[in-house]
């Protein structure tokens, strides 16, 4: 199973995802995966970018401090490479997870990079995946999905009853 939330207004997507983490950790469903963070620097900055992967409960900076004035990809490759490797690692070890929740599939995964090999992957061996698209990748996650894929209303009770369907 393949579920997707649209993630349009900035963060939302991110702070229902980590919601429900929490929510199924405390139940006790096997979730791997990482969500985002995002802490405010300020009116005049962007904010800093973090990773939280589930599971070993590091914490990955994602996001590069490019200056006020800059309006490129703040994007930390490095950093993103470092967080898909340790969820991969979760992938690893026994037992397998019943879930992966993945913040996003955005430009990296419709490149072929980020998190694309670990969701490809956990796919292939039965585990559930959770992820958010914004509407722009939409075409580039559908194109991967294949018909796969299953549109889930990014509501927490929505998320959960899929996320505890999926992770049965």
């Amino acid at each position: 199973m393949l579920g997707y939330v649209i993630s349009e207004e900035r963060g939302a997507a991110d702070r229902c995802l980590a919601e429900v983490v929490r929510r199924l950790l405390a139940e006790g469903v096997a979730v791997a995966g990482a969500v985002q963070i995002n802490s405010d620097r300020g009116p005049a900055q962007a904010c800093d970018m973090d990773l939280h992967v589930i599971g070993p409960g590091r914490i990955i900076r994602i996001s590069q401090n490019l200056g006020t004035l800059s309006k490129g990809c703040r994007l930390d490759p490095a950093g993103l490479e470092q967080a898909v490797g340790l969820v991969e690692a979760t992938l690893d070890a026994a037992p397998l997870p019943r879930l992966l929740i993945v913040n996003k599939f955005g430009k990296q995964e419709i490149d072929g990079r980020g998190f694309r090999p670990v969701i490809g992957r956990a796919l292939a061996e039965g585990v559930a995946v959770l992820t958010a698209v914004n509407t722009a990748s939409l075409p580039g996650f559908r194109a991967f999905a294949g018909g796969m894929e299953e549109e889930v209303a990014r509501e927490t009770g929505a998320i959960l009853d899929w996320c505890r369907r999926a992770a049965g």
